[in-house]
Protein backbone atom coordinates (compact mmCIF):
# COMPACT_ATOMS: atom_id res chain seq x y z
CA UNK A 1 0.00 0.00 0.00
CA UNK A 2 1.34 3.41 -0.93
CA UNK A 3 2.05 5.77 1.75
CA UNK A 4 0.85 9.68 1.21
CA UNK A 5 1.79 10.81 4.53
CA UNK A 6 4.38 10.68 6.90
CA UNK A 7 4.74 10.96 11.23
CA UNK A 8 8.16 11.51 12.58
CA UNK A 9 6.58 11.07 16.16
CA UNK A 10 3.94 9.20 17.91
CA UNK A 11 3.34 12.35 19.68
CA UNK A 12 2.90 14.42 16.48
CA UNK A 13 -0.48 15.97 15.96
CA UNK A 14 -0.28 16.61 12.29
CA UNK A 15 1.64 14.52 9.46
CA UNK A 16 3.06 15.65 6.20
CA UNK A 17 1.51 15.17 2.83
CA UNK A 18 4.36 13.01 0.79
CA UNK A 19 2.44 12.53 -2.54
CA UNK A 20 0.47 15.36 -5.09
CA UNK A 21 -3.42 15.72 -5.44
CA UNK A 22 -4.65 14.51 -2.45
CA UNK A 23 -8.60 15.40 -2.52
CA UNK A 24 -11.16 15.64 0.03
CA UNK A 25 -12.74 12.18 0.56
CA UNK A 26 -9.66 10.41 -0.20
CA UNK A 27 -8.74 7.72 2.64
CA UNK A 28 -4.91 7.96 2.99
CA UNK A 29 -2.43 5.60 5.16
CA UNK A 30 0.72 7.57 6.67
CA UNK A 31 3.72 5.66 7.97
CA UNK A 32 5.11 6.77 11.73
CA UNK A 33 8.20 6.63 11.58
CA UNK A 34 9.85 6.45 15.05
CA UNK A 35 7.34 2.88 15.67
CA UNK A 36 7.39 1.80 12.14
CA UNK A 37 3.48 1.59 11.97
CA UNK A 38 1.35 2.18 9.47
CA UNK A 39 -2.50 4.48 10.30
CA UNK A 40 -5.41 5.08 8.06
CA UNK A 41 -6.78 8.89 7.71
CA UNK A 42 -9.79 10.33 5.85
CA UNK A 43 -8.74 13.93 4.35
CA UNK A 44 -11.77 16.46 4.14
CA UNK A 45 -9.97 19.03 2.33
CA UNK A 46 -7.32 19.39 -0.61
CA UNK A 47 -4.03 19.15 0.94
CA UNK A 48 -0.92 20.38 -1.06
CA UNK A 49 2.29 18.46 -1.46
CA UNK A 50 4.68 18.94 1.50
CA UNK A 51 2.07 21.13 3.51
CA UNK A 52 0.15 19.08 6.90
CA UNK A 53 -2.77 17.39 7.77
CA UNK A 54 -4.54 17.55 11.05
CA UNK A 55 -3.81 13.81 12.49
CA UNK A 56 -6.79 14.31 15.54
CA UNK A 57 -8.89 17.21 16.04
CA UNK A 58 -6.63 20.40 17.36
CA UNK A 59 -8.58 23.10 19.01
CA UNK A 60 -7.77 27.02 18.94
CA UNK A 61 -4.48 27.45 21.51
CA UNK A 62 -3.48 23.85 21.11
CA UNK A 63 -0.03 23.64 20.41
CA UNK A 64 1.12 21.63 16.52
CA UNK A 65 3.25 18.53 16.77
CA UNK A 66 5.32 18.37 14.09
CA UNK A 67 8.58 15.73 13.53
CA UNK A 68 8.80 15.92 17.63
CA UNK A 69 8.80 19.52 17.47
CA UNK A 70 6.87 22.49 18.36
CA UNK A 71 5.86 24.46 15.30
CA UNK A 72 3.41 26.53 16.63
CA UNK A 73 -0.21 27.48 17.62
CA UNK A 74 -3.60 26.87 15.97
CA UNK A 75 -5.77 30.08 15.68
CA UNK A 76 -8.26 28.20 15.06
CA UNK A 77 -10.62 24.58 15.49
CA UNK A 78 -8.83 22.45 12.93
CA UNK A 79 -10.83 18.66 12.74
CA UNK A 80 -9.17 15.19 11.67
CA UNK A 81 -8.41 15.10 8.31
CA UNK A 82 -7.99 18.47 7.60
CA UNK A 83 -5.33 21.09 5.77
CA UNK A 84 -3.07 22.51 8.47
CA UNK A 85 -1.16 26.02 7.27
CA UNK A 86 -1.18 29.34 7.70
CA UNK A 87 -4.56 30.07 7.61
CA UNK A 88 -5.11 28.48 11.31
CA UNK A 89 -1.50 27.94 12.52
CA UNK A 90 0.55 30.68 13.79
CA UNK A 91 4.10 30.93 14.96
CA UNK A 92 4.71 31.29 18.86
CA UNK A 93 8.03 33.59 17.89
CA UNK A 94 6.20 36.64 17.04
Amino acid sequence: MATQFIVHDKADTVGVIVVEDVRPGQELTGWIMQTDETISLKALETVPLGHKIALRNIKSGDTVLKYGHDVGRAIADIGQGRHVHIHNLKTKRW
